[in-house]
């Protein structure tokens, strides 16, 4: 069927924005082995097929955090154009627009990716919510065990000390 799109390196172009797990212009543009230019370019032709949940234009703040964390540009290095972000939406949409046989492979590879993660997330949310359950569980114990500590710590007090009766003859102030 042709060359293997490595799920891994995909998986590693997603990111967090705005709430929605995307992908950027220019990692999609060299998944599809074609310019970021021209991936626009047919992009802004088909624009009533991209609603804004299907792709958006970063910010200069977002563009400059993303290069912080991902380091895609070496310092003093400036993009002439601020990137823009498709959903998962949006990439499958790319798929009506692009219509070579790479971009068939690369939106295949690109979904089956975006499941996975899916998956993962869900696992982890899972995971998240026993254990808050178990801290829960084990805050109970604590107090339990606290208690019980305290019921020993009396029992094993000495009795406090009665004073004694004087015994004899007792004279009056009077």
């Amino acid at each position: 069927m042709g060359e293997m799109i490595p799920e891994e390196g995909i998986e590693r172009k997603i990111f967090m924005i705005r709430g929605h797990k995307v992908m950027l212009d220019r990692d999609l543009a060299k998944l599809y082995r074609v310019t970021t230019g021209n991936l626009n370019k047919t992009v802004k032709r088909n624009l009533e097929r991209f609603p804004e949940d299907f792709m958006f234009q970063l910010t200069k703040d977002e563009e400059n955090s993303l290069r912080f964390q991902s380091g895609s540009l070496k310092r003093g290095q400036h993009t002439k154009y601020l990137s823009y972000a498709f959903t998962e939406q949006g990439v499958a949409m790319l798929s009506s627009v692009l219509r070579s046989k790479r971009a068939i492979q690369v939106n295949i590879a690109i979904m089956r990716a975006f499941v996975k993660l899916k998956q993962i997330l869900s696992m982890n949310k899972e995971l998240a919510y026993k254990l808050s359950e178990l801290e829960h569980k084990i805050e109970k114990h604590d107090g339990d065990i606290q208690a019980i500590f305290e019921a020993i710590r009396r029992l094993m007090a000495p009795p406090p000390v009665k004073p004694k009766p004087q015994i004899g003859f007792k004279p009056s102030l009077d």
